[in-house]
């Protein structure tokens, strides 16, 4: 099979791509298995050793590497560049933190001695989207990987130069052979792995449909599975709020990646007595975005990662007003672009409200009570962030509660951070990356008792 990757701005194709053969896939991943046996006794510093001069080359090499991710998917070249960034970040953070969060720890029992480590797995697979072909990959490889494990990418078809280029990085920075490979597959290949006795964890960042085929092989299978899947993140705003910077936090949110993330803010729920001011300063946040090439440091919204996609954003919207919502701005598809678009009165029943939105829109409903913007909220089959802005930190601690959601962030924009875990809950998916709960997701918790 072939794949090919197109440059969405323009639409012309950049290169061709065959899947590896089943032979291939099986030597790599036979090569990974033998790596396996000698990176899991390498000490937390030596490791720590490839991961410092591996960010060193993501900041030296930043705007080559950025090209690639704008070439390949449309994202806005200063964006892609930030991206880059925070993926140095991730490898310094767990190069500083792994040997702390993998300490043995001491429990006081009956016994003479008992106490706790974290071993490492095995082969890990990842399999990454197209929407952050970087900071994907290393928010779960540099955990894995520094805890012992050794790793198999699957990286998206629309984005796979990135994924070779992640590859080649981790050899130049002198990571052993086989520590960390890429391959190009096929979906019942990636099955075929999943069943492989080498794999003994798969880590997925991916729609829901990518979640259930991959939980059901690796079930199957008795594998290991973290998920980070589908969101429709509220960002909830109430009258005591500040309005300008809470429409500034909400653009930015909304229209980060052009609106091409799992985190970002979907459903904008605020309170009935401040939604025309909220919507007048959201509507002249959106107006100062500039639309364009991704290659001008100038843009801040480039096309969409596809056409298709840029397709079924629009189908999504047009479904809605029909059923009732109201257009700001916007709601114009060119090619592969999609206009920022404002839309409010988005109720149950459009696809606004109801589905996953992944692009360049603002969906708005209003709401009279806290308890009504709770129930709201939690009105979805997903379950990723929350934004909540209000002065009144006592209610806001309430509603952190009350959302059912991985994270909440409170007059802030909602992020991945390695500080702190990151996941979902409901079909947003399960399982933590990043933190202490990041790196322990892919290790054998072994209890040690003696008597």
């Amino acid at each position: 099979m072939k794949f090919k990757t197109i440059n969405p701005y323009n639409n012309r194709p950049i290169e061709d791509f065959d899947t590896y053969t089943d032979e291939k896939i099986a030597d790599m991943l036979y090569i990974s298995s033998q790596a396996f046996i000698s990176w899991k006794s390498k000490s937390y510093s030596d490791r720590a050793e490839l991961f410092f001069k591996l960010s060193d080359i993501l900041r030296t090499r930043q705007q080559a590497f950025a090209d690639t991710i704008s070439k390949e998917m449309g994202k806005p070249i200063k964006e892609a560049k930030a991206e880059i960034m925070k993926c140095a970040w991730v490898c310094d953070y767990y190069a500083q933190h792994a040997a702390k969060f993998m300490a043995e720890e001491e429990v006081k029992t009956d016994a003479s001695k008992s106490y706790i480590v974290y071993e490492p797995l095995g082969i890990v697979l990842g399999i990454m989207p197209w929407n952050f072909p970087f900071w994907q990959v290393f928010r779960f490889a540099a955990p894995a990987l520094m805890a012992g494990n050794t790793v198999v990418l699957k990286p998206a078809t629309s984005t796979i130069r990135a994924g070779l280029v992640i590859e080649y990085i981790f050899l130049t920075a002198g990571f052993p052979r086989g520590t960390f490979q890429t391959i190009i597959a096929d979906n019942e290949q990636i099955r075929q792995m999943i069943g492989s006795p080498y794999i003994q964890g798969v880590a997925l960042t991916g729609s829901e449909r990518a979640g259930i085929a991959v939980a059901s092989a690796a079930g199957a299978n008795i594998k290991k599975t973290v998920l980070e899947l589908g969101g429709s993140d509220p960002f909830i705003v109430f009258a005591d709020a500040d309005l300008k910077e809470a429409a500034k936090i909400g653009v930015q949110s909304r229209m980060i990646n052009g609106g091409q993330s799992c985190v970002a803010a979907k459903r904008f729920l605020v309170e009935e007595s401040i939604l025309d001011k909220f919507v007048e300063f959201a509507k002249q946040e959106m107006e100062k975005l500039v639309v364009g090439d991704p290659l001008d440091e100038k843009t801040d919204v480039g096309p969409m990662a596809r056409l298709d996609l840029a397709e079924k954003l629009h189908e999504q919207v047009q479904k809605s007003i029909k059923k009732g919502a109201k257009l700001v701005m916007g709601g114009e598809q060119r090619g592969s672009f999609y206009m920022p678009t404002i839309l409010t009165e988005a109720k149950y029943g459009m696809p606004i409200f109801d589905e996953e939105t992944f692009g360049p829109i603002m969906a708005i409903s209003s709401f009279k009570t806290e308890e009504e913007a709770i129930r709201l909220a939690n009105s979805t089959d997903f379950g990723l962030a929350a934004t909540v802005f209000t002065q009144n930190i006592q209610r806001a601690e309430r509603m952190s509660r009350a959302l059912e959601v991985g994270s909440v962030y409170v007059n802030a924009l909602a992020k991945s951070d390695p500080r702190m875990p990151f996941g979902g809950t409901k079909k947003s998916g399960y399982g933590r990356e990043l933190y202490i709960h990041g790196i322990r997701e892919f290790t054998n918790v072994k209890t040690v008792y003696i008597a």
